[in-house]
């Protein structure tokens, strides 16, 4: 299995939820690694640096942006891992501003691929999101296409032996994009707006989606598509737990938005394994040995009508389970 010790390790979007939380846990549990935080947020990084100044941690930053190729190719020298979280996530942002978000998460995702084989990189894990997965707004639309350009990548590296792997998973509790802290905020103001009283999400927290990053860190073998067994929730469970008594009012349906998650379709059970805690999408190419990855790494195949959906899931948080997870935000 693959040992991250001793590694530097390249964050794009290091400033972000994902990326703090990332590198706090790295540079606590691996106190021998560097760490590259490369984003475009000069405030963000100079709030972090606060946290972790250069002067006591093995850290260094970095601003630039994922569509800078130039810029990213230089930075990218000597990195043995790529964490790429960097991304245009809000849903109606990307509805209304199409091009900017290709550019991030498309032509963004190439050049981390075109870096990261130019320096020899050992391993690329990119985060994706349920959002990805039978896409029917552009952020997913975006996401998808990022994860059959590092599924892809596998292939064409040439004479390289960089591998390049997938994580998805769905809602990230106290996130900067999840809806936790806006019914906060709209608690005070004594109505919560619910867009379907039907919703139902995924759910994980930033603890665990960092570790489950870890852990796929160390098993990738390069073409796989990490999705973890998480529980669902009902958003109006989520309301009550929030702001019990508080009055919610149905708003409708945003732009881009669906009733129910999915994080792996029926079209994609033919490819899916299963494990205890997790799932693993192989990707559809010739390349790739469906035999020899089940005999090296187990797993069984999913049925074939199999869905892993928010709305189908057999876990499930109650509304103490989300006061609790609410109180160690």
């Amino acid at each position: 299995m693959f040992n991250i010790e001793n590694k530097r390790i390249l964050v794009t979007g290091g400033t972000g939820s994902f990326g703090k939380k990332f590198i706090n846990t790295v540079l606590k549990k691996y106190k021998s690694n560097e760490v590259i935080v490369y984003s475009r947020d000069e405030l963000k990084q100079y709030e972090m640096r606060e946290t972790f100044p250069t002067e006591k941690f093995p850290i260094k930053y970095f601003i630039g942006d994922i569509r800078d190729s130039e810029r990213l190719n230089r930075v990218t020298h000597g990195v043995d891992i790529i964490i790429h979280a960097a991304a245009l996530k809000q849903v109606p942002t990307a509805e209304f501003n199409p091009f900017e978000v290709i550019k991030t998460n498309i032509n963004g995702a190439q050049n981390v691929i075109e870096a990261a084989l130019s320096n020899n990189v050992k391993k690329v894990l990119a985060l994706s999101t349920d959002k990805a997965c039978s896409p029917i707004n552009l952020y997913g639309a975006t996401k998808l296409a990022s994860d059959k350009l590092f599924a892809s990548a596998n292939h064409w590296q040439g004479s390289h032996s960089t591998a390049f792997s997938v994580v998805r998973y769905g809602n990230v509790a106290g996130s900067r994009g999840s809806v936790i802290p806006f019914f906060l905020k709209k608690k005070a103001d004594g109505v919560l707006p619910i867009t379907d009283e039907r919703m139902t999400r995924f759910l994980i927290t930033l603890e665990q989606g960092v570790q489950f990053v870890l852990d796929c860190l160390k098993r990738m073998q390069g073409g796989e598509l990490f999705v973890p067994k998480i529980p669902s929730l009902h958003i109006m469970d989520l309301a009550k737990a929030i702001a019990p008594g508080v009055k919610t009012e149905i708003i409708g349906i945003r732009p881009g938005e669906k009733i129910h998650e999915v994080m792996i379709s029926s079209d994609d059970a033919i490819n899916t394994l299963e494990f205890d805690t997790y799932f693993v999408i192989q990707p559809a190419h010739p390349w790739w040995d469906n035999i020899k990855y089940i005999e090296i790494n187990g797993g069984k195949k999913v049925k074939d009508d199999f869905k892993y959906s928010s709305d189908l899931n057999d876990q499930w948080l109650s509304i103490d389970d989300l006061k609790n997870m609410l109180n160690e935000l």
